[in-house]
């Protein structure tokens, strides 16, 4: 749109931004935005007699029905995108961006657990780290409300980061860790590399800040164009930190040497812990508060959480998604954990989004977990039958209500369980039969 001030007009005389006809509007600015297999402008009439204040479409005939309500724009989501960067010029404070392969939502749990102890911060709510979500979380800042914003930046081919680097402009950022996903989008590891990247390299434009975990060796590197550069958790940058144990929750020493034990489990968390600790200090959050805040985050949403059944299991459920890396990272830490490794299950799901890769990858998994001391395994879906292969002692079930049967059919009790997969794979509705 070439002149977005009246669109941002309606924007302030609305009580917030809407792409969705079901919620609850009462007063919205609604953006008929289109899908695969609707056309949002039929939803809109919904949107206003449901308490939208105004609604963005596509269709000029039916805005030309009733000016006053309706706006219209040849695309809604570019409208959306375009109102959101004209709303981050209005606004005065830090924008972090947090991106990366794995751990990017949790880190960002974390950050905001940490920086709240000081500041009024505006976050990305959930999942809503991509082009339609990012506008969204920015729209939802309101200035003298808040102090600074953390955007969580998702992205499944090169470009996407790009794009929301331009939308939200931040001036700080982090990038978690290059692992292997999304391959399918992204062309393999070094379109990963490239497309992560792509925060740095606007910062490194923009003169902003970058923290830097050296634990990924790729990292510094990417970081080498940033002037401003925040290092952790080596014992020499800038805010070290110390692993001292992974389980059953993770226990680390932060930069002023106290000892902070989480409610986090396993040792790949512990990179996302020193982040916000960084980050926190970096923005000079009392060393205390940053403790308080890391001891006091109970994580959720099927991410690294510890569940203690009636069965008298404690499962380590961190089924939110999985990946190649994450994958690789959640087995060697629960192969770790004190105690018998016959009494340790493992339930995995197929991993998506690998592309032509796929079944190497669940292969070059069968191979790691043949090598490591687990008592059961089991595989779920029809790519982890590359996995199964490697070992006749693996369960292997096509689906996952057969893997239910089985599990109805023989309870575990008293067992250590990890339970991983991707996310359409559901895989924490079994947690119910353990």
């Amino acid at each position: 749109m070439a002149d977005i001030a009246p669109l941002y007009d309606r924007f302030q005389q609305a009580t917030a931004v809407s792409t969705d006809s079901r919620q609850p509007q009462n007063g919205t600015l609604f953006f008929a935005l289109n899908g695969p297999n609707f056309r949002g402008r039929d939803f809109a009439p919904a949107a206003l007699a449901a308490g939208a204040r105004y609604a963005v479409v596509d269709d000029q005939e039916l805005a030309d029905t009733d000016p006053a309500r309706y706006t219209y724009a040849p695309d809604p989501l570019v409208a959306l995108q375009e109102l959101a960067r004209y709303h981050r010029h209005q606004l005065i404070l830090p924008v972090l961006a947090i991106t990366g392969s794995n751990g990017k939502t949790t880190t960002k749990e974390l950050v905001h657990a940490v920086l709240s102890r000081r500041f009024r911060v505006q976050y990305t709510q959930g999942n809503l780290n991509n082009h339609i979500g990012v506008p969204l979380t920015l729209l939802s800042i309101r200035p003298g409300e808040h102090e600074l914003a953390i955007i969580e930046m998702g992205a499944n081919h090169q470009g996407e980061i790009e794009l929301l680097c331009r939308l939200a402009e931040p001036t700080h950022g982090l990038i978690t860790n290059i692992g292997k996903a999304h391959l399918e989008g992204f062309g393999g590891v070094e379109g990963i590399v490239k497309g992560k990247g792509e925060l740095f390299r606007f910062l490194a434009q923009v003169g902003g800040t970058a923290f830097v975990n050296t634990l990924d060796a790729r990292l510094p590197e990417l970081a080498a164009p940033v002037a401003d550069r925040v290092t952790y958790p080596g014992p020499t940058d800038t805010y070290p930190a110390e692993l001292l144990s992974a389980a059953p929750q993770v226990t680390l020493r932060l930069f002023n040497g106290d000892a902070v034990e989480a409610q986090i489990t396993g040792g790949y968390n512990f990179p996302n812990l020193a982040a916000a600790a960084a980050v926190g200090a970096y923005f000079q959050v009392p060393a205390a508060d940053i403790g308080a805040a890391l001891a006091g985050y109970v994580p959720e949403n099927n991410r690294s959480q510890l569940v203690r059944t009636a069965a008298a299991n404690e499962v380590v459920l961190d089924a939110y998604n999985a990946n190649p890396s994450s994958m690789a990272a959640a087995l060697h830490s629960f192969a770790t954990r004190p105690g018998n490794p016959a009494d340790k299950v493992v339930i995995l799901g197929d991993m998506f989004e690998l592309g032509t890769e796929s079944e190497d990858e669940h292969r070059t998994l069968g191979q790691l977990v043949q090598g490591l001391p687990f008592g059961t395994v089991v595989l779920i879906g029809p790519d982890m039958a590359a996995a199964a292969a490697f070992d006749s002692s693996m369960l292997h079930f096509a689906s996952k209500p057969e893997a239910a049967a089985w599990l109805r059919e023989n309870p575990p009790r008293h067992r250590q369980i990890l339970v991983k997969g991707s996310r359409g794979m559901g895989l924490e509705s079994l947690v119910e039969l353990l």
